[in-house]
């Protein structure tokens, strides 16, 4: 499940990218995102520039023209994302976790590509009828002729839906044992489907909304890796990528939620005392709370990524509980500041009702929180991460 040091890509061209991300986030990303959050949109403004810097193409090959960026780079793309706008650094985290796929198992066009800034990708793992049980999809590939593949599948909730030019899709094996097999999928193969717009409680704009193949044909060599393999090829590159990744999301969340809470409570005064919200003994009691929840957030994601790189004895068991320790810090620390703002944070242009709703969301991604403290508690008790069918 974890990526060894020979897995993980050498650094590269991405010391480039960071500069470039942060004003990206300056000039483009943080100005519309309350925009973003009002109407549902997808953030085509912000993915644009952030391509044009570099950003889709921070993991890729720098024989390609990419970033050659490993989990480090990752997690703190999306860190400073998550600080200013969540759809937008969900959108990037699904690209990056996908595009780690890709760059090992994708054609040279595709990677070239993604490279470039030419292209977005994104996961589809979860369905309709196993909901956030990625690990066991019902979607179905068979051989149609001697050169090409029918797949079909109910996707559930796939990121950029519609927005996406690729998908990393999974299916059942097409013959061989295993439980799932991989696949590079145009998003503008004929039969592909998408059902209406996304209007959710958060990540208002990250597109997510079902996706239907039906007699969707693609060539046998949109396989990516083996037939059988994908679930193995999940749990070594997918999961690492997106649960650390989703981890620097949560942090990023929490930061923000930090440092808008400090802004009132010192900004803030009671005229009839004469003094700051901030001078409060109780309120500073409480802001400290907070304040620890995010710095033992910021540790264990620090941690981790350290356990993964040294190739740690615990890096899985680490893996396993970074995504649901954040998620839960940032949900307490969203609560706590909309609790020591008071009134004025249900006010939208404080932008801390939207960063509340925002991180609830991780919680229930997959894998959900509950779903991680069950793998957490097989691993750590010598049992299988699965149960066998």
């Amino acid at each position: 499940m974890t990526q060894t040091n020979a897995e993980q890509p050498s650094r590269g061209g991405v010391d480039d990218v960071l500069p470039r991300l942060d004003e990206v986030i300056a000039d483009v990303v943080a100005p519309v995102a309350r925009e973003i959050d009002r109407t549902g949109s997808f953030p085509r403004v912000s993915i644009d520039a952030l391509a044009k810097a570099g950003v889709l193409g921070a993991v890729s090959s720098v024989d390609l023209g990419g970033g050659a960026g490993g989990l480090p780079e990752v997690t703190e793309i999306v860190r400073r994302l998550a600080k200013a706008c969540s759809s937008t650094a969900m959108v990037v985290l699904m690209h990056l976790s996908a595009a780690m796929v890709l760059e090992k198992y994708g054609q040279r066009g595709i990677r070239a590509a993604i490279a470039h800034g030419e292209h977005l990708t994104t996961l589809a793992f979860s369905e309709t009828g196993s909901r956030s049980h990625f690990w066991a999809p019902g979607g179905t590939a068979r051989t149609s002729s001697p050169d090409a593949v029918r797949l079909d599948a109910r996707k559930s909730w796939i990121t950029s839906a519609g927005e996406a030019d690729s998908y990393v899709w999974s299916t059942r094996p097409l013959a061989a044992d295993g439980a799932m097999t991989l696949w590079s999928l145009p998003a503008d193969t004929t039969g592909l489907g998408d059902a209406g717009a996304f209007d959710g409680f958060g990540l208002r704009g990250n597109a997510s909304r079902p996706v239907t193949a039906d007699g969707v044909v693609v060539r046998h060599d949109a396989m990516l890796g083996d037939d059988g393999a994908g679930l193995d090829i999940a749990l070594s590159t997918v999961l690492p990528t997106f649960l650390t990744g989703s981890a620097a999301f949560s942090v990023g969340l929490a930061e923000s939620l930090l440092e808008d809470t400090a802004v009132h409570l010192t900004g803030t005064r009671l005229e009839h005392l004469d003094r700051s919200l901030a001078q409060d003994p109780l309120t500073r009691a409480q802001f400290a709370d907070l304040t620890m929840l995010v710095g033992q957030a910021q540790a264990f994601l620090a941690d981790t990524l350290t356990a993964l790189t040294i190739g740690r004895a615990d890096a899985t068991v680490r893996l396993l509980q970074v995504k649901a320790v954040t998620a839960e810090a940032a949900s307490a620390v969203a609560d706590g500041a909309m609790r020591l703002c008071g009134g004025a944070a249900f006010r939208k242009e404080a932008g801390i009702e939207r960063k509340f709703r925002d991180a609830l969301a991780a919680r229930v991604m997959a894998p959900t929180t509950a779903a991680l403290r069950d793998f957490v508690g097989r691993v750590t008790l010598g049992q299988p991460l699965f149960d066998e069918e």
